[in-house]
């Protein structure tokens, strides 16, 4: 028999919203999942607040890039606390493409990459905040160079999703074996120069440049349904004091409100109207969106945890259908966990 997560799934891929789609609620009292439920998603920047958690339990937030990363030195970032990064407020540009020499078949300078990445201030305003990926690439390097970890992805692992015994329902491409598993992989963009349909490898161009089969600090992770609200999970306990494998390490600083916008460090909040969270979920409500059509949203004053994932870039990421979906649909999950 269909339940009702397995109806709103049905819904989001009938509606041309994407192919594939699996969606879930976790509540403290139950979980309910529905769709495609044993498909492995690209979960793309849903990977940010995998990067901030991990520099949280480590006790890194106020290290400065340079320290850890020595391309930094000499740069506009080097005296940026990582905390900073994670929040968006270092001053850097949006978007920096890392990965331009492959378009020649040139191969990736990952020194020169780092430091482009480093030095890439915004023009104006460097005071306000701006979504940036380029901080959560310098963050994901500092991480795994204070871990003397070969990328983010295996740092990543070892501080947060080996601890919480997530290792089979989130890691990136490497870590889950996705090579061996593409009849589990929901398919991403057609890409020509990188060969067609992309399956089982990250779609973020820079995550791949970078570090190809691990993970960056703003992309690379994979996952299922309930690998996810299980993530999301962890992310409550944590904020509530409740016992957690992680251990007790403050997250309040990733999560609390700051000037300028509802952009948290690792986490976005709720705005006060039009947001993507919908209606149903509370005013302290954090979470995040990822390209490929992901999300999970945090409500700490109901304890409840949404999730929606979809490859909704396949084939293109010209369907943008995703952004009228997304309020009504964690509307639908959050009433279905409030029940």
């Amino acid at each position: 028999m269909r339940t009702a997560a397995d109806e709103l799934a049905r819904k989001l891929i009938f509606e041309g919203i994407a192919p594939q789609a699996a969606v879930g609620v976790l509540s403290r009292s139950a979980m309910h999942v529905g769709g495609d439920v044993d498909t492995i998603f690209d979960l793309a920047s849903l990977t940010k607040p995998a990067t901030a958690l991990a520099i949280a339990t480590l006790g890194l937030k106020g290290r400065l890039l340079g320290a850890l990363v020595q391309e930094a030195r000499g740069t506009w970032s080097e005296t940026t606390p990582l905390e900073l990064l994670l929040a968006h407020r270092a001053g850097l540009s949006a978007h920096e493409k890392l990965y331009a020499p492959m378009l020649v078949d040139e191969p990736i300078d990952r020194v020169r990459a780092m430091n482009t990445a480093a030095n890439a201030r915004r023009e104006t305003d460097t005071s306000a905040p701006v979504y940036s990926d380029m901080g959560y690439v310098l963050a994901g390097e500092a991480l795994a160079r204070a871990t003397r970890h070969q990328d983010a992805g295996l740092a990543i692992a070892e501080c947060v999703l080996s601890p919480l015994k997530l290792d089979g329902e989130l890691g990136t491409s490497r870590d889950l074996g996705l090579s061996s598993k593409l009849d589990r992989v929901a398919p991403t963009e057609d890409v020509a120069w990188r060969g067609g349909v992309i399956r089982g490898l990250v779609h973020d161009e820079n995550a791949w440049a970078l570090t190809g089969r691990g993970g960056s600090g703003h992309a690379g992770l994979f996952g299922t349904i309930t690998g996810v609200l299980k993530f999301g999970r962890a992310a409550l306990d944590l904020l509530m004091g409740q016992p957690s494998p992680l251990g007790t390490h403050d997250i309040d600083w990733m999560v609390k409100e700051r000037p300028g916008g509802t952009l948290r460090a690792g986490f976005d909040g709720k705005s006060e109207s039009g947001s993507s969270a919908g209606t149903v979920l509370g005013p302290r409500t954090f979470g995040h969106l990822g390209f490929t059509g992901t999300s999970v949203w945090i409500d700490p004053d109901q304890e409840v945890v949404v999730a929606i994932l979809t490859n909704r870039v396949h084939p293109t990421r010209d369907n943008t259908k995703i952004r009228d979906a997304r309020p009504w649909a964690h509307d639908e999950l959050a009433k279905i966990g409030l029940r």
